[in-house]
């Protein structure tokens, strides 16, 4: 995990900076990373961007503690899982690490509300969309038997094309990292999940 090391202590800095208030934290990959105005986009609900650059949600558990050692946020919004398939790691494992990282949230923060985002059928991993499906699948229903604050934001349908392939305007050349119209999308999907299942106090 040392590859990680620079983003790490460059969020641990963040946080040190962070005023003293509630923040949901959006945990994750370089999705999150990248989405450069994502704080933003959701200023009015201290959104706080703590994702980090190719991570796993493996990375995310081995990381947990140091991140969230000086910051107590009101919700978590996660998305990660998408580079744990692409470097080859089998749905079940995923499946593991979200159920670690799950247990890792309760245990410190208790019943937050948490909201997990679907793994996007990207275009440069469409060779490996039927794990992409398979993962979210376990990982949505394991969430749907849960009754303790726990969301699944199903992104994945909306980026799809009638033909189900991914919507080419949503990506970058690379077909993997989010276009401006990607970005766009997700603000939408992710307040309308907040807006039905947080407190209206807090969105």
């Amino acid at each position: 995990m040392f590859w990680y090391e620079e983003d790490i202590k460059q969020l641990e800095n963040k946080i040190s900076r962070l005023q003293d208030k509630k923040h949901i934290a959006f945990y994750g990959s370089s999705t999150f990373r990248l989405w450069t105005n994502l704080e933003k986009e959701f200023d009015l609900i201290n959104g706080t961007n703590l994702g980090f650059g190719g991570s796993t949600l493996a990375a995310c558990v081995w990381y947990f503690d140091r991140i969230f050692t000086k910051l107590n946020p009101s919700c978590f919004i996660i998305y990660a899982g998408d580079n744990d398939i692409g470097d080859n790691r089998h749905p079940e494992e995923v499946f593991i690490f979200f159920l670690q990282l799950l247990d890792k949230i309760r245990n410190r923060f208790g019943n937050i509300p948490i909201f997990y985002i679907s793994i996007k059928p990207s275009i440069s991993r469409y060779h490996i969309i039927d794990r992409i499906e398979y993962t979210n699948k376990i990982i949505s229903q394991e969430i749907n038997t849960l009754a303790n604050n726990t969301f699944y934001i199903n992104l994945y349908d909306k980026m799809l094309d009638e033909s189900g392939f991914p919507i080419k305007d949503y990506y970058l050349h690379d077909g993997l990292h989010l276009s401006p119209k990607g970005y766009e999308l997700w603000k939408k999907i992710i307040t309308q999940y907040l807006n039905e299942y947080l407190p209206s106090e807090s969105v």
